[in-house]
């Protein structure tokens, strides 16, 4: 209960004025507050060695001098002290007393009237004073570069430029605060945004898994929170591997697996997430090994893939194979794109063929995630995934999770079955036994 009770009286210490709330239009000046605070006296030439000994009883505040000149003492220097620490000369411990008698220091408390600023108050104080009461205050936000972008609720719109100020001044690198003003598209996987503060500069650069990536962040598909699967997924490749990213985006499987000696066929419906996916490929020196490609994933499956799986099955048995691993990250549909791999190829191989793994991504709201994207997997491909693997990428919202499922695509589906006549069964006329059946 004690510590509950500090936690709330600093709360009410470190609260800008009541004036500012409500505030649509950010006034700086407005949260300058006097507070009263302990200080003790301290000579100038044996402060440095002090300061570390002390720190744990140091006021602590954004912006703020801990160590100030006393107007009135040419020998001291004043310390400002935690007011919830310090109270008095009685709340020093042992070891404190011993350091004080070391090096000659009267620990003698008073207070001091302190001026704070706007620097000085934490982000979420400030949204927490300027917000209504009993409202969500929003101060996190999704780094991409030097943008930071946020998802704004209904009812904190009005204060919008506010609050896109306040992450302005309150992160340093940030230049440029942006709110998401509709859902993603789901032909291009980019959304509308409004700049709440800062420059209108959408092209930015980031570092992933030490690749760098840069792009127009208004224009294409990029989400921050995704460094350590697209990590998890670049684990499964070897060199000589062969990638196949029908979902390629800007490139953040495409660059990785050819940073890593793969070979990489890359694809993105959107003009500008292709154009950038170049750009990296050449930023990053692998432009070489990627093959790019401006096409609907439905047309990419069935032109380039099948184009390049037919030539790994005609590559001779005794020469070693690579792995063939196609990635399908577009949450919202990649599962509806499965069907395009049914009888794909005409018909098996004698020799030993490599079959692809896919890794496709889906959300899910169901109470059991895992078991709702493999029903609808397998549905799309018209067969029971006997051996894949699932795994819990990230929870999106409330009650919607983004999963992955790897499995080595099953030759029943990918090759067409010839039936006696010689015909693919999936293209042979009924019968009039079989339509008597239904």
């Amino acid at each position: 209960m004690a510590e509950m009770q500090d936690s709330h009286n600093e709360m009410e210490l470190y609260s800008p004025n009541p004036e500012v709330r409500g505030m649509t239009c950010l006034n700086r000046d407005a949260f300058d507050k006097t507070i009263h605070v302990p200080v003790i006296k301290i000579k100038k030439e044996i402060i440095n060695r002090l300061m570390k000994s002390l720190k744990h009883r140091l006021i602590q505040r954004p912006s703020l001098k801990r160590v100030i000149e006393d107007p009135k003492d040419d020998v001291n220097k004043l310390v400002l002290l935690d007011p919830y620490k310090v109270k008095s000369i009685d709340s020093f411990d042992e070891s404190d007393h011993v350091l004080f008698k070391q090096f000659d220091v009267n620990p003698q408390v008073s207070q001091y009237e302190l001026q704070l600023t706007y620097e000085n108050f934490k982000c979420e104080e400030i949204l927490r004073a300027v917000l209504p009461k009993g409202q969500d205050v929003t101060s996190g936000f999704s780094r991409v570069g030097h943008i930071a972008h946020m998802n704004l609720r209904d009812h904190q719109l009005p204060y919008k430029n506010v609050i896109g100020q306040v992450i302005l001044d309150k992160n340093p690198g940030i230049t440029s605060v942006v709110n998401k003003t509709n859902t993603i598209d789901s032909t291009y996987r980019n959304f509308q945004m409004e700049v709440l503060a800062g420059e209108e500069n959408m092209i930015t650069k980031v570092k992933e898994n030490y690749v760098t990536y840069e792009f127009d962040f208004s224009k294409v598909y990029w989400n921050p929170r995704l460094g350590t699967e697209h990590n998890r997924i670049i684990g499964f490749l070897k060199a000589r591997d062969v990638l196949f990213d029908v979902f390629a985006g800007v490139g953040p499987f495409a660059v990785p697996a050819a940073k890593k000696n793969c070979t990489v066929y890359a694809n993105d419906l959107n003009p500008e997430s292709y154009k950038w996916l170049l750009h990296n490929c050449k930023l990053n020196k692998v432009e070489k090994r990627v093959q790019a490609f401006n096409t609907d994933g439905r047309d990419f499956i069935k032109t380039t893939i099948k184009k390049e799986l037919l030539k790994y099955a005609d590559m001779p048995s005794a020469e070693e194979k690579p792995s063939l691993h196609i990635a399908m990250n577009l949450p919202a549909l990649a599962v509806e794109f499965l069907d395009a791999f049914k009888n794909l190829l005409e018909e098996e191989p004698c020799n030993s063929f490599i079959l692809p793994t896919i890794h496709c991504y889906s959300f899910s709201k169901d109470d059991d995630p895992l078991q709702d994207v493999k029903a609808r997997a397998e549905s799309f491909l018209g067969t029971t995934l006997e051996d894949c693997s699932m795994h819990l990428v990230r929870n999106v919202a409330p009650n919607k999770e983004m999963v992955c499922i790897s499995f080595k695509l099953p030759s029943s589906v990918l090759f067409q079955r010839l039936s006696d006549t010689g015909e693919p069964e999936s293209k042979r006329p009924r019968t009039a036994e079989e339509s008597k059946v239904d």
